[in-house]
């Protein structure tokens, strides 16, 4: 199976996916068989994982099937000259996060368009969503169905691997995958830099970044740098709309939990009534809280950050990511800034 192919059989998924999704208008019998299917497994994931509510699998799916394009993936693949030489495929092991709906995706793509086999360990709190698009992906070319493997058990038989999870795991991976070449993810989450003369829109598309998947992604906003003297007020006051968060038993549980080892702890923190907004050194924050910090001036933020730079995903502001598309990441922005098909293309 040659590139044109590949690239052929994901833009077909993605056409698949947009029918499917109500993207497009088409309205044949064949598809509307798919979007009952689809449809079904999207309203079912939120009794596996409480945190995958149909508005959030909608969300991940629509991301992904706008982003597969013929364009758009000649355009990623067209970097990498190396994806056209012959090669005898790698066996890829992928171990899966599960914090967001299919948030294992872009290796599953990175690892078939390089030309290489996946063998994936999915999250057990998101498999049934990869395993969907791998069998509508072989019904569109039957030459994927020796490529992909789901397993249950222990990764074995692999050449190389790549895993995702957090500071606590990569230990693990690190210990059990350490004689093999390897992407291995830790920890990390977005911020957003307010320089205080955004419009209203940008700051309620801030509110996207913060709160899209309950704020579980490491491209979620997690922490903010504010300017000296900025109100927090300026941002509340825009993201009324995202309060129907505290809706979410999971999420509810998690700001009552916060708030109230806050309140024990007399620590100081302002309360949203959906949101808790805590001044903090610390990058990472618990779901319900977000972080923030003043900063004296651009230049001393950037050398700031910069010291930071591996505990952080994506920077959101009016200079770096556009407000609100923190979630809507690039074919080409890769998670942790190592980019998956070069160290594909180096260790074929």
């Amino acid at each position: 199976m040659n590139l044109e192919e590949r690239i052929k059989s994901f833009a077909l998924l993605g056409e698949n996916l947009r029918k499917s999704l109500n993207v497009s208008s088409a309205t044949d019998a064949e598809t509307d068989h798919e979007r009952s299917l689809l449809n079904s497994i999207i309203d079912n994931q939120q009794n596996k994982n409480p945190w995958f509510t149909p508005e959030n699998v909608r969300k991940a799916l629509c991301e992904i099937a706008l982003k597969l394009t013929e364009e758009n993936l000649i355009r990623w693949t067209s970097s990498y000259p190396g994806l056209r030489l012959p090669a005898n495929p790698l066996r890829v092991g992928v171990i899966m996060a599960g914090n967001i709906p299919l948030v294992g995706f872009h290796d599953f793509l990175s690892v078939l368009i390089s030309g290489n086999n996946l063998l994936a360990k999915a999250s057990s709190k998101d498999n049934e969503l990869i395993m969907y698009i791998g069998e509508i992906l072989c019904s569109i070319n039957a030459g994927f169905r020796n490529r992909i493997r789901f397993t249950e058990g222990t990764l074995s038989d692999f050449d190389v691997i790549i895993a995702t999870g957090s500071d606590n795991s990569s230990r693990y991976f690190d210990y059990y995958f350490g004689k093999y070449p390897s992407i291995i993810r830790k920890n990390r989450n977005g911020i957003a830099i307010i320089e205080g003369d955004e419009s209203d829109e940008e700051i309620y598309r801030l509110g996207t970044d913060v709160f899209s998947y309950f704020g579980l992604g490491c491209r979620n906003v997690s922490k903010l740098y504010l300017p000296n003297g900025y109100e927090k007020n300026t941002l509340l006051k825009h993201w009324n709309s995202f309060s129907g968060v505290i809706r979410n038993t999971k999420y509810a549980n998690n700001y009552d939990f916060n708030k109230a080892v806050y309140m024990v702890n007399k620590e100081t923190f302002h309360d949203a009534g959906y949101l808790l907004m805590k001044e903090d050194g610390r990058i990472s924050s618990p779901v319900s809280v977000l972080y923030y910090e003043y900063y004296e001036s651009l230049d001393s933020l950037k050398r700031h950050t910069e010291l930071l730079k591996e505990k952080i995903q994506c920077i959101v502001g009016k200079h770096n990511i556009p407000f609100g598309k923190s979630q809507s990441p690039d074919l080409c922005d890769y998670a942790d800034g190592t980019d998956t098909i070069d160290f594909l293309l180096k260790k074929n």
